[in-house]
């Protein structure tokens, strides 16, 4: 595959500069609902993209075809399109400095997921749909869902680049509705990493999943939060997707500069917002694709960037963008390893790895402490934002009333609503008991799901609004 990559860059040659990126990808999929199996599937696909700069132009072709003749066609439409472009910029493309990287390097993978039967991963699911049973939680809607994938991939460029990689990523996703009385209560959530069959032993699936179950119930009887102004205490599943949602995407550099406004959104920050204050001074975020097992986890971006932790907020203000290569040109800087895409034939853009809140140093217990009458939101049930990533709300799951820094009884569906200066702003204090969630995080057009990790610590906010989740009409 190294060979073929180099044969189709001297194909571009005529390019001032060419990308060649082949990835052969392979997934598996069993899905189980309500006890009965319901899809099991699997996909594999090899493709390469070529992308190339002529005249500041640029342009992109793909083909999942390897003969001679497609490649060739290939090329000639990535220069055709670069040269077309080149002669309705008002802006050239520029390509911020790279020095050239050579690494072959691959994921911690003990047992290969594509190599357990799909029979296996079936019964994995049915265990864990008897033991949901066996609750006696009335659980009407129960869907189960474990996912694998390896991405083994082939870039080189003009510049002397020469990168290979292969990535396995295995996750497990759940759907569970809870009922009383005609109400429901319903909690999806994703486990996700990059690694082999031996995460499912590390996560307890059976064990989280029956707690879950069992918790449903429990919320189901408890009475509704009150709202008001009060003190709040987030855990690490919110700060996880305030992280991502509220910092991640409007820190994205492509679109503060406007490439996504018609796609998947805009950005409240501005190019010149370097420095902006927009929370407290304990709050610290970052987006580190070096994370060991992190779902998101890369040594090298699919520019062949080599990854970084990459400072987001410090000390409450902006200090950095998600950068690639072409948007690090106009600030002057070096990309900071953000591009990726999600397959072989989609174009590499900003995107997000690992988004976390950085911990502090509190435990919980002295979060609760300093909390005399107050909401612990544990976990949340739903999240919204608008386009431009300021006016954002969550609504808890499992949420607790705090009495003189004590947790008490269960409260429903607790509400917060607020722009995303306010939400920084009010926390006053952070944890120390780091924690990850799982997602897709979609981006671009046609759309582009790639594998995120979002984490931190529990928080705590001060003087915040609490209103509270509208009853589902009939």
């Amino acid at each position: 595959m190294l060979d073929l990559a180099n044969k189709v860059l001297k194909l571009a040659a005529t390019a001032d500069w060419a990308e060649v990126r082949i990835e052969k990808a392979e997934g598996n999929s069993v899905i189980l609902k309500n006890g009965n199996p319901d899809a099991a599937g699997f996909d594999r696909s090899l493709g390469i993209a070529i992308r190339v700069l002529v005249k500041g132009g640029m342009g992109i072709a793909f083909t999942n075809r390897l003969d001679q003749a497609s490649l060739q066609a290939a090329a000639e439409k990535a220069l055709k399109t670069a040269k077309a472009a080149s002669r309705g910029l008002r802006k050239p493309v520029v390509l911020a400095p790279q020095k050239a990287q050579t690494a072959d390097y691959s994921a911690d993978c003990k047992v290969r997921p594509a190599d357990i039967d799909s029979s296996e991963k079936l019964a994995l699911l049915m265990d864990i749909d008897n033991a949901l049973l066996s609750t006696k939680v009335k659980l009407p809607a129960r869907m189960l869902q474990i996912d694998d994938s390896t991405r083994e991939q082939w870039l080189v460029n003009s510049e002397g680049t020469s990168i290979h990689s292969t990535i396995p990523r295995l996750c497990f996703t759940y759907l569970l509705t809870a009922e009383r009385d005609g109400d429901t209560e319903q909690r999806m959530r994703e486990l996700g990493a990059t690694g082999g069959w031996e995460l499912v032993k590390q996560w307890k699936l059976e064990q989280q999943l029956t707690e879950e179950a069992k918790l449903l119930a429990r919320i189901l009887t408890a009475p509704r939060a009150v709202d008001g102004v009060t003190d709040i205490i987030i855990g690490p599943e919110i700060t996880g997707i305030a992280a991502h949602e509220s910092v991640g995407h409007p820190q994205e550099a492509d679109r503060i500069l406007g490439r996504e406004a018609a796609q998947a959104g805009e950005a409240y920050l501005n190019a010149d917002d370097m420095g902006l204050k927009i929370g407290s001074p304990v709050v610290n975020v970052v987006d580190d694709p070096t994370v060991r097992g992190s779902y998101g986890w890369y040594r090298y971006d699919d520019e062949g960037v080599q990854a970084q932790r990459r400072p987001l907020i410090t000390a409450g203000k902006v200090v950095g963008f998600l950068q690639d290569r072409r948007s690090a040109s106009h600030w002057g800087i070096h990309s900071n390893g953000s591009c990726r895409a999600s397959a072989w034939d989609r174009e590499p853009i900003v995107r997000m790895s690992t988004t976390q809140v950085v911990p502090g140093d509190q435990s919980i217990e002295e979060l609760l402490e300093g909390v005399k009458r107050g909401i612990w939101i544990k976990t949340y049930m739903e999240w919204n934002i608008d386009d431009k990533r300021f006016n954002q709300r969550y609504v808890g799951l499992e949420a607790w009333n705090v009495v003189n820094g004590e947790p008490t009884t269960l409260v429903r569906r607790p509400a917060l609503e607020l722009t995303t200066p306010a939400f920084w702003s009010a926390v006053d204090a952070v944890g120390n008991d780091l924690g990850w969630a799982t997602g897709h995080c979609g981006k671009g057009d046609p759309m582009q799901g790639v594998p995120v990790w979002f984490g931190g610590p529990s928080m705590r906010l001060r003087n915040i609004r609490l209103g509270l989740r509208p009853e589902a009409k009939a």
